[in-house]
C-alpha cells in the first residue's frame, strides 16, 4: 500500500448520509491523494484501511485526518497525543446549535469544512471553506424521452411529482401531501409518488395521510411506493417532471441536485442547502418550511410552466458546480492547502 497522506474517518458502522456522502467522493480523492480509511464498514474491496495503532507509529510526515463526526474527531486528537504528526479537519454538516463539548471539538481542529451556508451560519467561527455535496452524474442523467421514462415506471396520469425520502413528519411528506390534495382536485394530470421506507414508529403517520387522501377521493393519484432498492432510483427520478423536498429539517440533501441531475424541475423548503443550489424560476422554486400556502402556490407556478426547460436548466448547473468530481478537488485542494502551512511553504 502507498503511504498515505489523509487518513478518513469512518466510525461508524451503521450504514449512514455521512458514510455515503465520504465514499461517494473516496474513489476522485484516491486518484489525486493516497488515503487510508481508520475503520472497515461498508468499504468498497480494495480499500486501503488503517488501525489506531498504525496511524501512531507513521510519524515521518505531517498527515491529514478528515473526520466527519464528533467520535472521529476525538480518535484524530488522540492520535496526536500520542506523537502522530496530523493535521485534523472537520466537516460540519448539522444545521442546529451545536453542544458546548462539540465546540470545544471544533476549536480542536486545523480546518473546518462546512457545505453549505445554511450550516455555516451555526458555527462560532465561520468554516474555513465551503464545499458543497457532488453528484454522480453517469449514474444520475435525464432520460432521452422523459414521457417514455414517466411511461415504463406504470403509473397512472401523464406526469409524476415525486418525493424521496423516508416517510416521516421531518420530511414534510405530509405538506406535499395536502398541498398534491388542494392541487390536484384542478389538475388531473400528475400524479404523485412518494418513495422511501416507513419505519414501524411512522406507520401511523402514513396511515393518517393515507386516510386523508381516501377521503378526497385521490387515492390513485398520490401514491406511497414504498422502499425501492437503490438501483431502482436512477430511474424513479429519471421518470418525474418535477421533484419536492419539503423537510423541516435537512443537512445538506442530495435529493434536490441528484433530481437536477435527472432532468427534474424542483421544489423545496429553505432546509439544508437547497436555497444555495436553486436559482428561483429557473429550475425550480423555494418555501419557507412548513408553509403550505407557499408550497400550493410555488407548485400551481411550476405546473404552469416549461418543466422541460427547468429540467435542463437544472441538469446543466449541477454538471458546472455540483459533481463529485468538483467536490473532490476542492477537497484535495483545501487538504493541500493545510499541509503546505505546516511546512512553510
Amino acid at each position: 500500500m502507498e503511504v498515505p497522506r489523509l487518513i478518513l474517518g469512518n466510525s461508524n458502522k451503521r450504514f449512514s448520509g455521512v458514510t455515503s456522502t465520504m465514499l461517494q467522493t473516496l474513489p476522485e480523492v484516491q486518484k489525486i491523494m493516497p488515503l487510508a480509511v481508520m475503520g472497515r464498514h461498508h468499504l468498497p474491496s480494495g480499500t486501503p484501511t488503517i488501525r489506531f495503532l498504525d496511524l501512531i507509529s507513521l510519524k515521518d510526515k505531517t498527515r491529514i485526518f478528515h473526520a466527519r463526526r464528533n467520535n472521529e474527531m476525538i480518535q484524530a486528537l488522540a492520535v496526536r497525543k500520542l506523537g502522530a504528526k496530523i493535521k485534523i479537519i472537520f466537516t460540519s454538516t448539522a444545521q442546529r446549535h451545536h453542544t458546548q463539548f462539540t465546540r470545544w471539538l471544533i476549536s480542536q481542529m486545523d480546518g473546518i469544512i462546512t457545505t453549505c451556508s445554511a450550516a455555516n451560519s451555526y458555527l462560532e467561527t465561520p468554516a474555513n471553506i465551503v464545499i458543497p455535496h457532488g453528484i454522480d452524474l453517469e449514474r444520475y442523467q435525464p432520460p432521452v424521452d422523459k414521457q417514455k421514462a414517466w411511461d415504463a415506471l406504470g403509473f397512472p396520469g401523464k406526469f409524476g411529482i415525486g418525493i424521496f425520502g423516508r416517510v416521516r413528519p421531518s420530511k414534510g411528506i405530509d405538506i406535499l401531501v395536502d398541498t398534491a390534495i388542494h392541487v390536484l382536485k384542478n389538475n388531473s394530470e400528475p400524479t404523485v409518488i412518494i418513495v422511501g421506507e416507513t419505519t414501524p414508529k411512522f406507520r401511523d403517520y402514513q396511515n393518517r395521510l393515507q386516510a386523508k387522501i381516501e377521503k378526497a377521493g385521490l387515492s390513485k393519484r398520490i401514491i406511497f411506493h414504498g422502499k425501492q432498492p437503490s438501483n431502482a432510483l436512477p430511474g424513479l427520478f429519471q421518470g418525474m417532471s418535477i421533484v419536492a423536498a419539503l423537510s423541516r429539517t435537512e443537512g445538506f440533501g442530495l435529493t434536490i441536485p441528484e433530481a437536477m441531475a435527472s432532468g427534474c424541475a424542483v421544489l423545496a423548503s429553505y432546509a439544508g442547502a437547497w436555497q444555495d443550489i436553486i436559482t428561483e424560476g429557473l429550475h425550480g422554486f423555494t418555501v419557507p418550511i412548513d408553509d403550505l400556502e407557499a408550497t400550493q402556490t410555488s407548485l400551481e407556478k411550476l405546473l404552469d410552466t416549461d418543466l422541460d426547460e427547468m429540467g435542463s436548466a437544472g441538469r446543466e448547473h449541477v454538471e458546472k458546480h455540483y459533481t463529485i468530481q468538483r467536490e473532490a478537488k476542492s477537497l484535495v485542494n483545501f487538504y493541500q492547502s493545510i499541509l503546505h502551512e505546516e511546512s512553510g511553504n
